[in-house]
């Protein structure tokens, strides 16, 4: 969260594994070396003591780093404008400055904690959502993100960028980075339940189909080939791809989103 534009906002939290977050002036080689450091054996705590001695101005930085074993370090140099400070434990840390003052850390690390049962992204969002609502930035709110990366992670399992959303000029931005989450979590997620189409269901879904022209006609009765063959091409020009079940079969979310988008009570 931060108020103005800029590579990295004021307030950072970060959980294993994960690159050094850099903020204040910024030394955008922390992040490349910080993964090759580790790379090469070196634990987070000697990541720290490195870039600390090898760099001059290492007095106007912050950084954040949280190791693939969980091993973790913040700094925070003595010329970073006040409020400024972090907190650093197993798997995660926390770091920020020109904020209101050391609450939000502390708002930040409790709802970190509570959140063990949450997804990694939305236990990040928590987190980040807790420490606007207690101050956050003191100049006042403009921007916030969230990144999340793991094996297999991204779209049909084929990369493993998780999730990359930015606010990056919004006068609420936590809120539209929780919008904007809904909306990925829709469009990338697989279902996690599914259950046939009742009768009215099924109905309702052939009238669409054939209202916005992908069927000129289907019939009555059973889910049938045509309609499957129909309901494919509707999934797939909304972007549900990931949502699709074959079948009959149908994802409750994206059932309610073509409910609201087309207006019917599924």
């Amino acid at each position: 969260m931060g108020r103005h534009r800029q590579r990295y906002p004021d307030s950072t939290l970060c959980a294993a594994p994960h690159p050094p977050a850099e903020q204040l002036h910024v030394n955008p080689t922390f992040g490349p070396e910080g993964l090759r450091l580790l790379s090469s054996g070196l634990d987070a705590q000697a990541v720290g003591a490195h870039f600390q001695a090898t760099d001059a101005g290492i007095a106007q930085r912050q950084f954040g780093l949280v190791a693939a074993s969980g091993g973790s370090v913040t700094f925070t140099g003595p010329g970073c404008h006040a409020w400024a400070g972090g907190f650093a434990a197993p798997d995660v840390a926390i770091q920020g400055n020109i904020l209101t003052g050391p609450g939000v850390v502390t708002a930040m690390r409790a709802a970190w904690e509570a959140g063990t049962d949450l997804l990694l992204p939305r236990r990040l969002l928590a987190a980040l959502s807790a420490g606007d609502a207690a101050g956050g930035d003191s100049r006042g709110r403009q921007s916030a993100a969230l990144l999340c990366a793991g094996p297999g992670r991204g779209y049909g399992g084929l990369t493993d960028d998780w999730v990359n959303l930015r606010a990056d000029d919004h006068a609420a931005p936590c809120a539209e980075l929780a919008r904007l989450l809904d909306v990925h979590d829709l469009l990338f997620t697989r279902p996690e339940t599914t259950r046939p189409l009742t009768t009215g269901q099924l109905d309702w879904l052939r009238a669409l189909l054939i209202r916005q022209g992908y069927a000129a006609a289907l019939p009555a009765g059973p889910w049938d080939a045509d309609t499957e063959a129909a309901a494919w091409a509707l999934f797939g020009t909304e972007n549900l791809e990931e949502r699709w079940v074959p079948g009959g079969q149908v994802d409750p979310a994206a059932l309610a989103y073509l409910a609201e988008r087309y207006g019917a009570d599924a």
